[in-house]
């Protein structure tokens, strides 16, 4: 496995204490984020495409939603599989691969695939991005200490908001100059440029499967040596609790044993984690397939700001990962446990979403887009869960629970799109022929449709907010499983509850 590359005069241990190895982390985690980006745009593309798709393609609303359903298909076998192989060999060299099968999947549309062609490169498209956000996430890990990682987690995650952000304008451009055709090629053409910048600059970190613990032991001696240095020095931060309190957590973290995988599929925190990840993919399915035409249709925008439109959810979706990304990242160094740093955050947004899409049919105009853009934003966070279940689990663990997480929760994004379409069938909708637009009785039809989409949406977010504010506890069920399974004492009385 690739290994870190500290500096090459001192240890590693000097290496963590001094902070020498920030610029190649923050390299790496820039490199993910972008990774992300790219992930996403090839989520939003469907939507973006949808108006000229369809009718040239020659299918129905729930067809369209079953292509769009279509991209999960494998998604969990392929983020089990990728996780598997990550949490065995080098992840830099896993991301690649799965680097060129999103960029080579991109080209069979451009050169005149047709509607069985769409759905076939979707199928194998979702597989090869299935674990994109657990393998990011774990390579991220492992160049940050414990109480670091929440920060780069969650601009990690912010990749996966920005991608429809900024694909929704470009590639509204590439539609309208080249055709609907070329937005798949242009995807295609960006992954290429991505994978040789990650064959020059990805690596994995001194945090990365067998050797976590070496570095965690290099933390431990790092952590003495400061604390002795600033003893001698007289600083009052040497003895500080808070401190401490974080210094110790974060070799408990990256000191945990192996446990069985039965015992951790089964803890109440990973199902917790795995519902509210399907509640975010619901929302997520939506958004990538939907939001287009339900913007265009029931919100009544011009097509040429459709595109805009749809980036504010993702906008806010950013904006509040990085705040919660600071909020988590402070909470941590101060000796907070995981489920005050990263869970309570997570249900909180989760909860505000499930609100909002209820009370959304309520709405309408100019109100329609601002819920929608609160109710999508707050529950476009999804990396938070499997970001704070990954503190459950030592490192080698780590890459494959990320990616069965995922990969089960992303049921939520087979189920949506095709939902949706039935949805807004049963309520009567049927798309316009090839050059018209929806009649006042058709958006009529489309809106009812949409709107059952909505509550159903709200509901499941707001209890799987609910559950995860009263119970997802990563920090609990990691003792409880080390203390079962690897012999470990209880530490909890040694560290501030949260």
């Amino acid at each position: 496995m690739s290994t870190t590359t500290t500096d090459p005069s001192g240890t590693l241990g000097e290496a963590l204490r001094t902070g020498r190895m920030n610029r190649r982390a923050w390299t790496v985690t820039t490199m993910l984020v972008l990774f992300q980006i790219v992930a996403f745009a090839d989520k939003a593309v469907l939507g973006l495409v949808a108006y000229q798709a369809i009718p040239e393609l020659g299918i129905s609303t729930v067809q369209f939603g079953l292509i769009g359903s279509a991209f999960f298909f494998l998604y969990a076998i392929g983020s089990v599989l990728i996780g598997l192989a990550a949490g065995r060999t080098s992840i830099k060299w896993v991301i690649f691969a799965m680097g060129v099968a999103w960029a080579v999947l991109q080209f069979p549309m451009l050169f005149g695939g047709g509607a069985a062609v769409l759905l076939i490169t979707r199928i194998l498209l979702g597989g090869a991005e299935g674990p994109a956000t657990a393998v990011s996430l774990s390579s991220a890990h492992s160049w940050f200490k414990p109480a670091e990682r929440v920060l780069p987690s969650n601009l990690i995650a912010i990749g996966s908001t920005l991608g429809p952000v900024l694909a929704a304008p470009f590639l509204a451009f590439v539609i309208s100059s080249f055709g609907w055709r070329w937005a798949f090629g242009a995807l295609g053409i960006l992954g290429l440029a991505w994978i040789l910048l990650w064959w020059k600059l990805g690596a994995d970190g001194p945090f990365a499967g067998k050797d976590g613990k070496a570095a965690a032991e290099a933390l431990r001696h790092a952590a003495k040596d400061e604390a002795s240095v600033g003893q001698a020095e007289g600083q009052a931060e040497a003895s500080d609790p808070a401190a401490a309190a974080a210094d110790e957590r974060a070799q408990r973290y990256e000191l945990q044993q192996r446990v069985p995988w039965r015992a951790i599929l089964l803890s109440s925190s990973f199902l917790i984690a795995v519902f509210a990840g399907f509640t975010n993919f619901w929302t997520q399915g939506f958004l990538t397939t939907w939001s287009p035409k339900y913007l265009a249709g029931v919100v009544s925008l011009p097509p040429e700001t459709v595109a805009l439109f749809t980036t504010f959810p993702w906008i806010f979706g950013a904006l509040t990962l990085l705040g919660l990304g600071f909020l988590g990242r402070t909470l941590m160094r101060r000796g907070h446990s995981v489920r005050t740093a990263i869970a309570i955050p997570f249900g909180a947004c989760l909860t505000v979403a499930g609100l909002s899409f209820v009370l959304l049919p309520a709405t309408s105009g100019a109100a329609s887009v601002l819920l929608l853009t609160l109710a999508a934003g707050c529950s476009v966070i999804y990396p938070m869960a499997p970001s704070a279940m990954a503190y459950a689990v030592g490192a080698k663990q780590r890459p494959v629970l990320m990616a069965v997480l995922g990969g089960v929760a992303s049921v939520g994004a087979i189920v949506s799109p095709t939902a949706v379409g039935l949805f807004m069938e049963g309520a009567g909708y049927r798309p316009p022929a090839p050059g018209t637009r929806d009649s006042v009785e058709m958006i009529a039809n489309m809106t009812a449709g949409v709107n059952q989409s909505f509550v159903i949406a709200g509901a499941l977010l707001l209890l799987a907010g609910i559950l995860s504010l009263l119970f997802l506890n990563p920090d609990r069920t990691g003792e409880r499983l080390q203390r079962r399974f690897a012999g470990s004492p209880d530490v909890s009385a040694r560290t501030p509850a949260g």
